[in-house]
Order: C-alpha cells, then sequence, then structure tokens
C-alpha cells in the first residue's frame, strides 16, 4: 500500500522563500540573547541568502562560450 504525499502549490518563488525566512530568522535572532540558539539563527539566515544567490546564478542565461584564437 502506497501513501499518497501531500501536494502544495507554491505561490512564492524559491528565491522569495529563501529570503522570507532569511529576514524572519535575523529579526528573531535580534531578540535574542548572544549564545547558540542566535548563531545558529543567523548562520541558517546567511545559508539560505547564499543558496537565493546561487539559484539565481545557475538560472541565469549562459552566453556561447568562445573558442580557443
Amino acid at each position: 500500500m502506497s501513501v499518497k504525499r501531500n501536494r502544495r502549490k507554491q505561490t512564492q518563488s524559491l528565491q522569495e522563500r529563501l529570503a522570507a525566512f532569511a529576514e524572519s530568522a535575523r529579526e528573531r535572532a535580534r531578540s535574542l540573547p548572544p549564545g547558540r540558539e542566535r548563531e545558529m539563527l543567523l548562520q541558517r539566515a546567511k545559508q539560505n541568502e547564499i543558496t537565493s544567490s546561487l539559484t539565481d546564478w545557475l538560472s541565469a542565461p549562459v552566453s556561447p562560450r568562445r573558442g580557443p584564437s
């Protein structure tokens, strides 16, 4: 018997979702005292921003390469 997966249509792009998470994580980190939890939130925010940048870079159109002259 197979289990039916919940499928969900995304209304925001991946970049928008990553940016929103990074923003909320930074906001939550501001309200915390210095410590491990705050550092983890800031690290995840930075990772999401980097992932968003990489996704943009990977989805950018590729220009044709020139051969050796």
